[in-house]
């Protein structure tokens, strides 16, 4: 069935919000590195949690109109809170014990594999070739970037190191699941006809509630400094509320499993930070595998033939005074067919 141009446009933007938010989201293990007496606890703490609850504060209105809804889909709703409230407490101990390029890396990469399974199994989505191969490509590129890792820790401070990091690796595939299922409980909210903001800031609010104690118990070397109470600050305000915003909006337009690949842009920008700010060194094999995950992000996002001939086959439908380019337009619908054809396409 021939697509509208309309949807493509939709999820064009849609791909380009997650892009952003993960670039937001590169940043916080490099930001966590200036508030080196904080915890990872407290960091995740003060970053999902007051970011949750701004969340809920912002979308209180939207919550309050569809709170019948929600009431409906509690399950979906209470799952997605919990998700929220386990994720940052795995995922920043996942980076301060492997390291920021190996915690984001682990954490982040193997989600889409997470969510292509949550998606099979509970809503019978069948993958495409297309995504298979990007998801391939990314999963192998996290891979090389974690080894490489590894091998330098273990290079640099033996087996106690090794245990380290490979403690690291395994809360940062705690992270991944649980980054994989409330993508998944937000993306099911929408589609149950609730708009991204109540979607969100039900499940985000609810997970900050339950990250308030955390907060509490670990969050005193947060108000020792104003260096440490920035981060915390950046933190909620930057990454986590507004790069959910932009997630949640991308949500709206994308399947879980193709927005958490996409998120694959995040642990290459945290390596490269953590390269250039922090001082950690990458080895080639690292750098190989950044350029894997790229690779995937390009095989997702380019247009695949059937999108071309599907865009070749739709008139051109001016809108006057929109002010937007042709070739702007034609860059942004070019995109959005190729994202929107992926994961919940029948064909590859």
């Amino acid at each position: 069935m021939r697509r509208p141009a309309g949807h493509h446009r939709s999820a064009s933007t849609g791909a380009l919000c997650v892009l952003a938010a993960s670039v937001l989201w590169g940043t916080t293990g490099t930001a966590a590195t200036f508030a080196p007496d904080v915890g990872p606890l407290a960091i995740g703490a003060v970053a999902m949690g007051l970011g949750g609850l701004l969340q809920a504060l912002v979308a209180a209105p939207q919550i309050a109109r569809h709170a019948p809804r929600l009431r409906d889909q509690r399950g979906t709703v209470l799952l997605g809170a919990a998700s929220v409230a386990v994720y940052p407490l795995a995922f920043y101990s996942s980076m301060h014990l492997a390291g920021v390029a190996v915690g984001t890396v682990v954490s982040i990469g193997t989600a889409p594999l997470a969510s292509a399974l949550i998606e099979r199994v509970v809503d019978g989505r069948r993958l495409t070739r297309r995504w298979t191969l990007a998801a391939a490509l990314g999963l192998f590129g996290t891979v090389l970037l974690c080894v490489a890792e590894a091998a330098h820790a273990a290079g640099g401070a033996g087996q106690a190191s090794v245990a380290t990091t490979l403690l690291g690796v395994s809360l940062g595939l705690v992270a991944a699941a649980t980054y994989a299922l409330y993508s998944w409980a937000a993306h099911r909210l929408m589609t149950r006809q609730i708009p991204s903001r109540a979607a969100m800031g039900a499940a985000f609010g609810l997970g900050g509630l339950l990250l308030l104690p955390v907060l509490l118990v670990t969050g005193a070397p947060l108000l020792s400094s104003w260096s440490n109470a920035a981060v915390g600050t950046y933190m909620a305000l930057v990454p986590m509320f507004a790069g959910y915003v932009l997630f949640g909006w991308g949500l709206a337009h994308v399947p879980a499993s193709t927005a958490t690949t996409l998120s694959l842009l995040e642990p290459a920008v945290a390596a490269v930070l953590a390269v250039l700010i922090v001082g950690e060194r990458l080895p080639a094999a690292g750098w190989t595998g950044i350029a894997l995950v790229i690779a995937c992000l390009t095989v997702l996002t380019a247009p695949s033939p059937t999108a071309r001939r599907r865009q070749r086959q739709q008139p051109a439908v001016p809108v006057a005074g929109d002010g937007i380019s042709d070739t702007a337009k034609g860059g942004l619908t070019r995109l959005g067919a190729s994202t929107a054809a992926l994961p919940d396409a029948d064909g590859g």
